[in-house]
């Protein structure tokens, strides 16, 4: 069996964290069958200009990451079960619409459903294994950055199955491709619709009104935010600042896919022994510190090659350094920081919290490329982005929040937040 289906399938997860990281799952293979060819089809297919398709891609992004916070808030007011189910149907009518549209005004009422989706079901599935995760901790199942590391693994598998289902099915045409995500999720719908249970037990409805307010007082709680978002835009530079390293050193683009191939893989084999080593080894601290130290190390890597320039297959080794360690940086990084905000959040609104940190990281992630993308356009030094980018993890370090040893996330003696651990009658 693969590294990923040998501990799904295993007795230490509940059939409900079954079922959520299966989700996890098959939400990206159906995503990431689409998303690598919609560029290419928007430019070529529909003509689209250059700028026009960087705008639909970027609305694309804000109707998911930035309305995550939505989502989360709507999980928890009215539960998990209809958030998700509501969104998995509009994701189905998003693809199916995405299919057929031609239209610039089609292709942007597409994408943004497309992207809403995800902002419902995302948050509702992430909090509830995290919520889960910590329950399990509680009753002495192991630490909940297990669970979080499996989760993790079973979205970096969907997205290195999903292009290769997508690829194959262009040979048909986009629509195919679209038609074949929208058919995945339809299989995720009926799934859900018979197996997520009505009314989970812990969970209870809250308001949605007061909740912000008090998210953005949380001090502890946004420094988290900031030192993820820090981690996550490093990890973004797979798709802005590789692409530019590797064109100029190749002249072509073709061996992006095998430095992804090596990200996806590095995560689905070593992710789990990497959590289980940190979690024995390091203080969660000294994890998310770790994880940034490796990112930085990586830009640094390129730093030091780029005043040579030197081309060919062999200049690709920096670049391929640099994908070794941003993925392990975010290997150690993610579950600690998942598993942190049930530690921060208030009674009842994990899904607010789990939306949020999405929603202020992606922020950070969106303006951070806007800034790299002018310094790689710039008339610099060759070192100089490369400097910059690895000083961006060195200065999250700074910001990291101070962890209570009660509360390590994965600490045998960690105590489970009041919001995930209560058992309240279920209402939803």
């Amino acid at each position: 069996m693969t590294p990923l289906v040998t501990p799904v399938l295993s007795p230490f997860l509940t059939p409900l964290l079954r079922l959520l990281i299966l989700t996890q799952l098959a939400f990206n293979i159906g995503f990431f069958a689409v998303l690598p060819f919609l560029a290419e089809h928007l430019g070529r297919t529909i003509g689209m200009a250059g700028w026009l398709v960087g705008l639909v891609l970027g609305l694309r992004t804000f109707s998911q990451q930035g309305l995550f916070v939505v989502g989360g808030a709507l999980a928890d007011r009215y539960g998990v079960r209809p958030v998700v189910l509501t969104g998995c149907a509009l994701r189905i009518a998003g693809f199916a619409w995405l299919g057929y549209a031609d239209r610039t005004w089609t292709v942007i009422g597409a994408v943004l459903l497309i992207g809403f989706a995800a902002a419902l079901f995302s948050p509702a599935v992430e909090s509830e294994v995290a919520r889960q995760a910590v329950l399990r901790e509680a009753a002495g199942d192991g630490p909940r950055t297990r669970v979080l590391a499996l989760f993790t693994v079973a979205g970096q598998a969907g997205a290195f199955v999903g292009p290769l289902l997508g690829a194959a099915l262009l040979a048909v045409d986009f629509r195919a491709v679209c038609l074949a995500g929208a058919g995945v999720f339809v299989l995720v719908l009926a799934g859900h619709a018979v197996l997520l249970p009505q009314h989970i037990p812990g969970r209870r409805r809250v308001r949605v009104r007061g909740g912000p307010r008090n998210l953005a007082r949380n001090r502890t709680f946004l420094a988290l935010c900031c030192g993820y978002g820090a981690c996550l835009l490093a990890y973004n530079q797979l798709y802005l600042a590789l692409p530019a390293e590797v064109e100029r050193a190749t002249g072509s683009q073709a061996p992006l896919a095998w430095l992804f191939a090596l990200s996806s893989l590095l995560v689905v084999t070593a992710q789990l022994p990497v959590t289980r080593w940190a979690g024995k080894r390091l203080a969660p601290r000294r994890s998310l510190a770790a994880g940034l130290l490796l990112t930085a190390a990586g830009f640094a890597a390129v730093a030091a090659a780029r005043p040579a320039a030197r081309t060919g297959t062999a200049a690709l080794l920096p670049a391929a350094v640099l994908v070794v360690l941003l993925t392990l940086g975010q290997m150690l990084v993610a579950p600690v920081v998942h598993a942190r905000v049930p530690d921060l959040a208030e009674d009842g609104r994990l899904g607010l919290y789990t939306g949020a940190l999405s929603s202020v990281s992606g922020l950070i992630v969106l303006l951070g490329s806007a800034a790299t993308g002018t310094l790689l356009d710039a008339d610099l030094p060759p070192a100089v982005p490369w400097l910059a980018l690895a000083a961006v993890p060195v200065a999250a370090l700074a910001v990291l929040p101070r962890m209570a040893p009660g509360s390590a996330p994965g600490s045998p003696s960690a105590q489970p937040s009041a919001t995930a651990a209560r058992e309240i009658p279920s209402r939803e």
